[in-house]
């Protein structure tokens, strides 16, 4: 349903923006009826829903078109700078998530303290702070004025070092607004558990507030952080659009910016819908790991069925 609805508007988008992609690939010397040819030829003389349809058959076979440009597949285009957006969207989800858990439980283990008051002001800063604004400042401060980090480039991933330099900052200016947002619901779900009858009991026994915090309480506070994780993989595809043409990084947002630029839809069409697709998926595990790691949804279910 939502490769239908996305490749849909895709299809209308070409017929309202504009500017004639045959016209625009061939250039302005373009007799009309060699334009009309090669409109035919990209199918766009066909109405929406024919040209949806084909797409999306043609897709489920392995068929995503050929790049009007270079008259390439676009599969094998996409299949070429989809792993470098799914490396830095990973790398920005694991560095928010080693930032971002612990401030949470570190600002509920302190409530109403400074260190509360603190790291509530630093993760709304973080929230607030769009991720191509943090990006811009990074590369003023670390590559021009400090010349630590590589400003532009993938680096060479056979050679994991400067693959990992050139990662740093892009991973960071992506990562950054999740981090506030991982600790605030990491606080407010540890505030709940931390007053729980469990949690009382252990601490009647003796135990140390971390061994308590980080062992029982963020066992169960976790859980619907984890469903937050699969929307944030799924944004952090997406935002990468802005991190990758600001670091001049190969990635599926560079990519598609580059094709609108050039009207080469069956690039840009291809390139959406594996983002959708990457989405839908994202959500799909975490709603799978979400009952896994939640015992009673699988007891409400098995009460269900019984």
């Amino acid at each position: 349903m939502v490769a239908v609805i996305v490749t849909t508007i895709l299809g209308m988008l070409v017929n309202v923006i504009p500017g004639d992609p045959a016209t625009l690939v061939m250039g302005p010397r373009a007799s009309p009826e060699l334009a009309r040819q090669v409109r035919a030829e990209m199918g766009l003389d066909q109405p929406v829903l024919v040209q949806v349809v084909m797409f999306l058959w043609n897709a489920v076979r392995g068929d995503l078109g050929t790049d009007f440009v270079n008259h390439q597949p676009v599969a094998a285009i996409l299949a070429a700078y989809l792993p470098h957006t799914i490396i830095l969207a990973v790398v920005a989800l694991g560095l928010a998530a080693l930032v971002g858990i612990p401030m949470g439980v570190y600002a509920a283990t302190k409530p109403g303290t400074v260190v509360d008051t603190v790291t509530s002001l630093v993760s709304v800063s973080f929230i607030t702070m769009p991720s191509y604004v943090v990006a811009l400042l990074l590369l003023l401060v670390f590559p021009v004025l400090l010349g630590v980090l590589p400003a532009t480039g993938v680096g060479d991933i056979t050679v994991p070092a400067d693959y990992i330099r050139h990662l740093v900052l892009p991973a960071v200016a992506l990562a950054l607004v999740w981090v506030g947002y991982l600790a605030r619901v990491v606080r407010s779900g540890m505030l709940e558990v931390l007053g729980a009858n469990y949690i009382r009991a252990a601490r009647a026994l003796g135990l140390g507030e971390r061994l308590i915090a980080y062992r029982y309480a963020l066992k169960n506070a976790i859980v619907p952080t984890v469903a937050l994780l699969g929307v944030g993989l799924g944004d952090l595809l997406g935002g990468a659009v802005f991190v990758e043409v600001i670091f001049a990084r190969p990635g599926l947002g560079s990519l598609i910016v580059e094709a609108i630029e050039d009207r080469n839809y069956p690039i840009v069409r291809g390139a959406v819908l594996v983002i959708a697709l990457l989405f839908v998926l994202a959500n799909l595990a975490a709603d799978l790991s979400y009952r896994v790691l939640d015992p009673r949804i699988r007891v409400e279910e098995s009460g269900r069925l019984a």
